[in-house]
């Protein structure tokens, strides 16, 4: 049969699609712009007829009946491996449960735990040849759609498409679902005078050359603008932002120096504006990697003079840095900050940076402390600290005893609290 004829046969309403979900099931859903929206903004409707499924999620881009109305507790249980708004209030219910992942062994820690009887995604537009991209995400997708027995594709044209391996073709589809609803979208932030300050300091530890992994976030976007003047950067990051795209754009990126995969921009998944996702559509010199390939370490630090810069929640005077949870409240997830930080301590010449504003809360807390607050996660430990920044300047942690980086770390909180932590540190002993 024809591709096309196939694709016609395996097309289905979304409430066809949900009549191959069972109770007891495992879904795991694509995340970001893989996130299959139609099948989640509808996952309740079948609630009157299902218990006990579990599904895999992260940060979702609406708050999804199935998700947060309490009146579906009993059908639906929520695993995840990074906290987004929706997943923070509905913990205290006891209907959601964290589970403590790096991103290079998510996919194989989902399969572990429990393998997926059912995979949804969006994709974009099959080809003529009958295959569908995965894209633009591949941090756990592609290994649950090939665990999965039911495999259920959102092809959405709002997808932009991404080459790598992961490529599916219409035989292997259980069915498609056609949509044409906007995927999920992150807009810029405004960036503020101090997360301009901390950008300028972070840009002059980054030389023309070096190979980049950043986030998504407030920090990342001055970071595109004080980068600006740099030449012949590569990348090779988990999370491809408009940020990055910026950078890729005005030419201070061109992959030609990166001692791997030269000449292509590397990624497990990108996240950012319509724009942004015009702009990677389709282009060849960028290549979308499963995270397990692209965050392990071991080939993070195949790259010569890897930079990683991350952010963080809260770090102690002694180097470590929680990066995921607010004392023993989980707020996001370990991510690829973990990943990064030991590829980027091994490669030659690479940098690991994490990159804070000094104060939260309106400047009434001071984000250096002298212990992590209880409970708090230790992201990164301070055997793989290296860089950390703040707008009061650069503290270097990596061949640093405990009393010097007691020092540079005071000497680049906010002054207000500057004193105090010199007290702690000498009540506690910590110097």
């Amino acid at each position: 049969m024809e591709p096309q004829d196939l694709y016609a046969k395996k097309r289905v309403t979304t409430q066809e699609a949900l009549s191959y979900i069972h109770s007891g099931d495992t879904i795991v859903g694509g995340f970001y712009g893989c996130e299959p929206i139609l099948l989640f903004r509808n996952l309740h409707t079948i609630a009157d007829r299902v218990h006990d499924i579990k599904v895999w999620t992260g940060i979702a881009k609406e708050d999804y009946p199935f998700l947060v109305e309490d009146a579906y507790m009993k059908q639906f249980f929520i695993n995840s491996f990074f906290y987004g708004s929706q997943t923070r209030k509905i913990h205290s219910s006891g209907r959601v449960t964290f589970f403590p992942f790096f991103l290079r062994d998510s996919a194989a820690g989902i399969i572990a735990h429990e393998r997926p009887r059912v995979f949804a995604a969006a994709v974009p537009p099959m080809d003529e040849d009958g295959y569908f991209h995965l894209s633009p995400s591949l941090q756990i997708e592609y290994e649950s759609f090939l665990a999965a027995d039911v495999r259920i594709l959102e092809v959405n044209p709002h997808v932009p498409r991404l080459y790598g391996p992961a490529k599916i073709h219409i035989s292997d589809v259980t069915c498609v679902i056609e949509a044409g609803c906007e995927i999920f979208q992150i807009d810029e932030p405004k960036v503020t005078a101090v997360e301009q300050q901390i950008a300028e300091h972070v840009a002059t530890l980054v030389q023309d050359g070096d190979t980049l992994q950043f986030g998504i976030g407030n920090t990342s976007n001055a970071l595109s603008e004080a980068l600006l003047q740099k030449h012949d950067l590569g990348i090779h990051t988990e999370s491809l932002s408009t940020a990055m795209g910026k950078l890729m754009a005005k030419g201070a990126v061109n992959n030609s120096r990166k001692t791997l995969h030269p000449g292509k921009t590397i990624c497990a998944f990108a996240w950012g504006s319509g724009d942004f996702y015009n702009y990677i559509d389709g282009r060849q010199d960028i290549v979308l990697l499963p995270a397990a390939y692209v965050n392990d370490p071991r080939t993070i630090a195949q790259n010569d003079n890897m930079v990683s810069i991350n952010t963080a929640i809260q770090i102690d005077l002694t180097g470590q840095v929680c990066s995921e949870s607010i004392g023993n409240r989980q707020y996001s997830g370990t991510g690829g900050a973990t990943d990064f930080a030991e590829g980027a301590y091994l490669s030659k010449g690479g940098r690991s940076i994490i990159a804070i504003t000094s104060t939260a809360k309106g400047g009434t807390v001071s984000r250096i402390q002298p212990f992590l607050s209880p409970g708090a996660a230790v992201s990164i430990s301070r055997n793989l600290s290296d860089y950390i920044v703040t707008e009061y300047g650069i503290a270097r942690m990596r061949g640093a005893g405990i009393r010097q980086r007691t020092q540079s770390l005071i000497a680049i909180a906010h002054p207000d609290f500057r004193e105090e932590l010199r007290r702690q540190a000498a009540e506690f002993l910590i110097w």
